[in-house]
């Protein structure tokens, strides 16, 4: 790639590894990350990695061990009845992979990491995205417009890029009957997940210090606004049992509260012209489990597409998505939320029951990495210089 300027919009797990490899490429690039947040954001809840391709990607990036040194560490969560009896334990590996880590910690390691090599803009979003013969050219909400070689939308489920380059949300992200809430509360409690027919209530687990499931019809209501987000909640649980009162009325005081659908992104290709989506944007399946691993793994195959092709997007990302794609199908393997909430008594009994058996986890256990593991990763001379191994 000689003289390419690239375009990343999102500063979470995906644009940021993208940046890193890009840099990495040995070839003139300059990438510019347009972040919608004003500051990176820490914290947040955990994601995992899971397997041997996980692990080399993130080896190869020189993080792996950063990433265990930072790990919050798979934890036993009990689930529990109304009364606080624990009923089955769900084990620290199903939840939490080979390694867990905050999504916030990862995404400061990534930025620790790519910052000197790229240009870094928070507090702004992408426009309007127009083609031209000669690259993209890109309005922002603050900043003055430029043209960029690429676009890529590494922006999450509610892709920004993919709205103004593809068409509307509606036609590409398919919601799965469920919502999810993250609530930053003032509790010291072991992990605990209480369930009646429909929701679920969890406490210290991996996600956040409070987290919520619960079945729904599709919401109209502002992402952005955490009050609101705070009245869904409390209309969601009232009448509910265990701690769940407690939780309620500590919930208008609540530091962070983030509320969204459970959803699956459908989408026939990956590319249109030179704007190219990566990550959840492309490929995103809400608490799916192997969303944090296909961020990392799809930013190496498609740096690596453009360093093999010289940075000609015809060629690259058609590469990209030939050899992704079958990888990516993970993300449609179902949905959490009749998993995290079962509708009925009886099918929350069927779940317990799966996490008493020992063999049946196992085998759930062993399915998982195989889908982790379900890529021949290639390995690009253009990205891996001599000193770094497989």
């Amino acid at each position: 790639m000689k003289n390419t300027t690239v375009l990343i919009s999102g500063a979470s797990i995906a644009g940021p590894a993208l940046a890193y490899w890009l840099n990495r490429s040995g070839c003139t690039v300059t990438v510019t990350v347009v972040e919608k947040a004003p500051v990176l954001r820490l914290g947040g809840q955990a994601v995992d990695f899971k397997g041997a391709t996980h692990r080399t990607v993130l080896e190869r990036m020189g993080i792996l061990d950063e990433v265990r040194r930072r790990q919050t560490g798979g934890t036993d969560q009990e689930i529990v009845d109304a009364n606080g009896r624990r009923l089955a334990v769900i084990p620290g590996e199903f939840t939490g992979g080979d390694v867990e880590i905050r999504r916030g910690e990862l995404a400061a390691l990534l930025y620790e990491r790519t910052r000197e090599g790229c240009e870094y803009v928070f507090g702004d979003s992408i426009t309007s995205l127009t083609e031209t013969a000669g690259g993209v050219h890109v309005t922002f909400e603050r900043g003055a417009p430029r043209t960029f070689d690429l676009v890529v939308g590494a922006d999450g489920i509610h892709s920004n890029v993919r709205r103004l380059a593809f068409g509307p949300e509606a036609d590409y992200v398919r919601f799965m009957g469920h919502y999810y809430g993250l609530v930053d509360l003032d509790l010291d409690h072991r992990a605990a997940m209480y369930n009646e027919p429909g929701r679920m209530a969890a406490l210290g687990g991996p996600k956040a210090p409070a987290f919520f499931v619960f079945a729904s019809k599709q919401l109209d209501y502002d992402r952005y606004d955490p009050e609101q987000h705070k009245r869904i909640l409390a209309d969601a649980y009232r009448g509910a049992g265990w701690k769940v009162p407690e939780l309620l009325a500590r919930l208008p005081r609540a530091r962070e509260v983030y509320l969204d659908s459970i959803s699956q992104v459908r989408i026939d290709h990956y590319a249109k012209g030179r704007v190219v989506l990566l990550g959840d944007a492309a490929y995103g399946n809400t608490l799916g489990g192997f969303g944090s691993g296909l961020a990392v793994v799809g930013a190496y195959v498609l740096a690596g597409e453009l360093a093999e092709a010289g940075g000609d997007h015809r060629i690259a990302f058609p590469g990209y998505e030939e050899a992704f794609r079958g990888y990516a199908k993970v993300a449609r393997q179902g949905s959490a939320g009749p998993f995290l909430a079962p509708a009925t008594p009886a099918r929350i009994r069927m779940r317990n029951w799966m996490f008493k058996r020992r063999l049946l986890l196992a085998m759930m256990l062993k399915m998982t990495d195989r889908f982790a593991t379900g890529i021949d990763l290639k390995d690009y001379p253009g990205l891996l210089k001599p000193s770094v191994t497989s």
